[in-house]
C-alpha cells in the first residue's frame, strides 16, 4: 500500500549523507516570510528566497522537497508567534476571546496568511496553540468534539475579522458607502426589516472599529457555546 505525503516535519532537516548544510529551514522560513511579509505570497518562490539568502534555488531542496513545505513552515512561523505565556484566567469565554485577538493581530501582522491556498499542514507550534486552545476549555462540561468545533469556529472568525480589518484600511470609505447604498436601496415599504435595522445601527464612524466589534461577537458567539458546569 502506497504512503501516503509526509509533513516537512517528519522529515530530517539533513540527510545522513553529503556536506553539511550551510542553512537552516529556520533560515529559508525567515526569508520566506519577509517576502511574503513585503510583497505578499506570489513573492515567495524557490527562485526568490534562495536569492535574499545568497545561494542557488537548486541548494534548497536539500532542507524541503517543494514550496508546499515552505508555506506550511512560514504558516507554523506565525502561529509560533501568537503569545501562549498569557496566563489564563479561568474563565474559557475570556480566554479564548483573548487567545481569538492575539490571533487576529498576528493575522494582520502577515496578510498572506489569508492567501495560502489550501489549509497548511499542523507543524509544532499549531499543535501548541491547538492544546492552549483546549486547556482554555477545561473548565466546561462539553464533549471533546464539540470543543474542536468551537476553536474551528473562533479560528473561522479570526480569519475573516482580520480579512474585514485589512480591507477597511486599504479602503476606509467602503463601509459607508455600502451603508448609503443599502439606505437608498431600501424602502419601508418592500424592506422595512432591513431599514429598521439600518435606522437602528451606528454611523459609518463608529463601524469602522472592527476590533470592539470582533471581541463583542466572539464573547457572544462563545456565551452561546460554552456551557460551564
Amino acid at each position: 500500500m502506497a504512503e501516503g505525503p509526509t509533513s516537512v516535519w517528519s522529515r530530517p532537516e539533513r540527510g545522513a549523507r553529503g556536506p553539511a548544510p550551510e542553512r537552516s529551514r529556520e533560515q529559508l522560513t525567515a526569508a520566506a516570510i519577509e517576502l511574503a511579509d513585503e510583497g505578499g505570497l506570489t513573492s515567495v518562490s524557490m527562485r526568490q528566497v534562495a536569492r535574499r539568502l545568497g545561494t542557488g534555488p537548486a541548494s534548497l531542496y536539500r532542507y524541503i522537497s517543494a514550496r508546499d513545505d515552505l508555506l506550511d513552515l512560514m504558516a507554523d512561523a506565525a502561529t509560533g508567534e501568537i503569545d501562549l505565556d498569557a496566563p489564563m484566567s479561568g474563565d474559557p469565554v475570556e480566554d479564548l476571546a483573548a487567545l481569538a485577538g492575539r490571533a487576529k493581530e498576528v493575522h494582520l501582522r502577515h496578510p498572506w496568511l489569508l492567501d495560502l491556498p489550501t489549509e497548511p499542514t499542523v507543524g509544532p507550534r499549531g499543535m501548541d496553540y491547538l492544546e492552549h486552545a483546549l486547556r482554555a476549555l477545561e473548565p466546561t462540561s462539553l464533549p471533546q468534539a464539540s470543543r474542536l468545533e468551537i476553536i474551528g469556529l473562533v479560528n473561522g472568525l479570526v480569519t475573516l475579522f482580520a480579512r474585514t480589518e485589512l480591507q477597511r484600511r486599504n479602503t476606509p470609505d467602503g463601509p459607508g458607502r455600502a451603508r448609503t447604498s443599502y439606505l437608498a436601496t431600501a424602502t419601508e415599504e418592500r424592506h422595512p426589516l432591513i431599514a429598521a435595522a439600518l435606522a437602528a445601527s451606528p454611523g459609518t464612524e463608529a463601524s469602522q472599529d472592527t476590533h470592539v466589534l470582533f471581541e463583542r461577537m466572539v464573547r457572544r458567539v462563545l456565551t452561546g457555546l460554552v456551557e460551564l458546569p
